[in-house]
């Protein structure tokens, strides 16, 4: 009878037990970030003897809504740079606020196309996965098509971001939210690792260009960052 009331009372806890982790799993599933949200990631420079490695930024603010996405870096406060990528109207517009510069380029699809043409990657799945922020990831095995001795890892989520999230970028054709990657531009290359993800209504504004800012050419921008090597 012992026996038997033990076994009983073992059993209710185990279906408690088993309620509650699955009650908790499902508030988890449905409490991941999806199409808006913030992402923090931390960004070093991959060449330390970059000219410019001293302004490389050691974080990284990725905002997204949607079709659209902002990345805010900074260095010591002082140097800004932020980047807005729009899929809808295929543009990327590069921001910079540097003590009285305050300056806008906004590139075409064709720009964009060229610049990646200059950092192809050949991208191959490799079926491993690991947690990086809370989010399961897919491992991926990348080198540079015109210098396939560089290799380098990078991951990605299909719980985050849409479909079509990477059709402006060097990593094209990957359906998810990249989590951990390289990216060029300037002519400095960067590596980025998401530590944290967060919900957040993002407003539409966010990815305007403040009226106080210069536009100007691609060009010119080049020639500010060749300015400051």
């Amino acid at each position: 009878m012992i026996r038997k009331h033990f076994i009983l009372k073992i059993t209710k806890l185990l279906f408690v037990f088993l309620i509650f982790s699955g009650f908790t799993f499902c508030i988890d599933s449905h409490d991941k970030v999806i199409n808006e949200g913030i992402i923090e990631f931390d960004a070093k420079v991959v060449d330390e003897n970059h000219p410019l490695a001293g302004l490389a930024p050691s974080s990284a603010t990725l905002k997204f809504k949607n079709d659209k996405f902002l990345v805010e870096m900074s260095t010591m406060g002082m140097f800004n740079t932020l980047f807005v990528c729009d899929l809808k109207t295929k543009t990327l517009t590069q921001m910079v606020k540097f003590m009285d510069v305050k300056q806008a380029c906004i590139e075409t699809e064709k720009d964009i196309r060229a610049d990646d043409a200059l950092y192809k990657l050949k991208i191959e799945e490799t079926g491993d996965t690991k947690v990086i922020a809370g989010y399961k990831c897919n491992k991926l095995k990348v080198s540079m098509v015109n210098n396939p001795s560089v290799v380098f890892e990078a991951y990605y989520t299909k719980e985050m971001g849409m479909e079509a999230v990477n059709s402006l970028s060097p990593y094209t054709g990957i359906k998810g939210m990249l989590m951990q990657y390289r990216l060029k531009k300037m002519g400095m290359e960067m590596q980025f690792t998401a530590r944290s993800v967060k919900k957040a209504e993002i407003p539409d504004n966010t990815f305007d260009i403040p009226a106080y800012f210069k536009i100007v050419s691609t060009a010119e921008m080049q020639k500010f960052f060749d300015g400051l090597q």
